[in-house]
């Protein structure tokens, strides 16, 4: 039987409200995604894409690049197995298979926007790990553009992504860069500004520098 997640109704959430925090550590988190109300899978974020939630003792909101997602039994008993299936013959067929498969996903923090209930500081954000992570059962929203562009007009962030354990750390990079620059439409100048930020931080390691950029298409 499944125990599903407490959330509110579709229409009641914020359309950018895609998971839940279910473990926490001062360096990143694991959250569930929450479950959609059709018959179908809920939305996997994609691999460097942008993620927020909030410390809620202190306001700060927090910033996460995605770095790992799964989707798996609900009970690590069970496995799923191949149907020979199309996804509308399961939902004719099987209908219960959506129920009993959760997708999770890790995010790597790297930096905080100080509470805007403290106007001293004008919301500044910082590229650095903030004092307390997301608490359990914290939201996990899906980042705004304009706040990833504020984000992002400084790279120290870059430094905290190289730092990451057990994660594909050079595709990583690119793929954070390769959205940014997007939503930024195209910003030839943010993009020359990465490739020195990175050719700083890797100089005793071209290699890795190389493979970093041989990813990034402009």
């Amino acid at each position: 039987m499944r125990l599903p997640l407490p959330q509110f109704a579709t229409g009641d959430r914020h359309p950018n409200h895609i998971a839940e925090v279910i473990e926490t550590t001062s360096t990143e988190f694991l959250a569930q995604c929450l479950d959609p109300e059709d018959l179908s899978f809920p939305s996997m974020p994609p691999f460097g894409s942008w993620v927020c939630s909030i410390d809620e003792e202190s306001g700060n909101k927090i910033y996460a690049v995605v770095y790992y997602a799964t989707t798996m039994p609900i009970d690590s008993v069970h496995r799923a197995r191949a149907l020979g299936l199309s996804l509308q013959d399961l939902r004719e067929e099987q209908p219960q298979i959506f129920a009993m498969l959760r997708t999770e996903f890790r995010a790597a923090i790297v930096g905080f926007e100080l509470s805007s209930q403290n106007q001293s500081y004008n919301q500044r954000v910082y590229q650095y790990l903030p004092p307390r992570p997301p608490q359990i059962h914290q939201a996990v929203y899906r980042c705004e553009s304009e706040a990833i562009i504020k984000f992002t007009e400084e790279l120290d962030f870059l430094r905290t992504l190289l730092c990451i354990n057990g994660a594909p750390i050079e595709s990583l990079i690119a793929a954070a860069i390769r959205d940014v620059y997007q939503l930024r439409k195209a910003d030839r100048e943010w993009l020359i500004k990465a490739g020195r930020s990175l050719s700083v931080l890797l100089k005793d390691d071209y290699d890795r520098l190389r493979f970093i950029l041989s990813q990034i298409h402009p």
